[in-house]
């Protein structure tokens, strides 16, 4: 449920009085997502998308999210924009949060992604990748390699209540990611979240992208690591490879990766592995019952960071010899 707080009627209509938007006419909550709560407004002159940060968000992110959507909503990549209040801000407060209205953006996310889908978001991303490359704003990855470690750190033997001898196995994984971690790759702004339910098709086709609250600088090939994690392992824990070579062709059709980037693949697929199971390990263990905080199964993530330490080359998610040597 990602309706965390409670917004009256009374009191989002004095809110939309800010904007030009017309008077309002009905709200409901939007049940997806974790980290913020989330409003279908419509009004007079439309449907919006109303926005509670919540407060696992850093307010003094807010600027880098909400300025990034802007920059690539100009690039002309589809993804929800934010509307300015007749004062031209960007933000409001709402119910004691930090709020922003939205676009609406059409289409839904697909439970049962498929080949043409993933193709599909390989390239959506190495848009992405492009429109934010002059993107004057920074935001370091406070999930990234160096953030491992204290989040396993804080799990401690505990992670052995998930599966026994899961403390150990991390610490091995830690000290092998921190010994090969790649350096000097091709960097830029990332989504870092790029999973299923933030990809919005319609009549078949990608109409855009939604959720850019990881948003960060990073490693771009990271970015393609973390998709192919989120969109191609089937429900018993394989990896397709069809799908994997879809979604790698799909981005390689939009920016080329390096030989250094395809060498990499594998070390970055492992990292983003690693970083998903710790930060749903970490909620898994620390969240009390009832909180408002969306537990995922960790061992979802530690099937996967098994199969990417298995993996000898960029090969086995797809890529043919040729490309790898190319």
């Amino acid at each position: 449920m990602a309706v965390y707080t409670d917004v009256s009627e009374t009191d989002l209509a004095r809110f939309l009085a800010d904007y030009d938007v017309g008077m309002l006419l009905s709200y409901k909550g939007i049940a997806e997502g974790v980290e913020n709560s989330n409003f279908l407004v419509r009004t007079e002159t439309g449907s919006f998308i109303l926005t509670l940060y919540e407060k696992r968000v850093d307010r003094d992110d807010l600027p880098f999210f909400i300025g990034l959507m802007e920059h690539l909503a100009s690039r002309g990549l589809s993804c929800p924009l934010p509307v300015a209040r007749t004062d031209g801000e960007r933000l409001g407060e709402l119910a004691g949060r930090p709020a922003a209205v939205f676009t609406f953006l059409e289409g839904m996310w697909t439970r049962r992604p498929a080949v043409a889908h993933c193709r599909a978001v390989g390239a959506a991303m190495a848009g992405m990748h492009a429109a934010a490359a002059d993107f004057p704003l920074r935001r370091p990855n406070a999930l990234s390699v160096g953030a491992w470690r204290p989040l396993a750190e804080a799990c401690g033997e505990s992670a052995d209540r998930v599966e026994p001898g899961l403390a150990a196995e991390i610490a091995g994984e830690l000290a092998a990611l921190e010994a090969n971690w790649p350096e000097d790759l091709p960097g830029g702004v990332i989504h870092a979240d790029l999973f299923p339910d933030n990809v919005f098709f319609l009549g078949g086709e990608l109409s855009g992208l939604i959720d850019f609250y990881f948003a960060c600088n990073d490693i771009l090939a990271y970015d393609l690591a973390i998709a192919l994690c989120a969109w191609c392992f089937e429900a018993d824990g394989a990896f397709n490879i069809t799908k994997g070579r879809a979604m790698i062709e799909g981005y390689r059709s939009v920016r080329p990766l390096t030989p250094g980037e395809i060498a990499a693949l594998p070390m970055l697929a492992r990292g983003a592995a690693m970083r998903f199971l710790l930060t749903r390990l970490y909620d898994w263990l620390n969240t009390p019952e009832g909180s408002f905080v969306t537990k995922k199964d960790p061992k979802e993530y530690l099937k996967k960071l098994r199969f990417h330490r298995g993996v000898t080359s960029a090969a086995d998610y797809g890529l043919s010899a040729e490309t790898e040597t190319a």
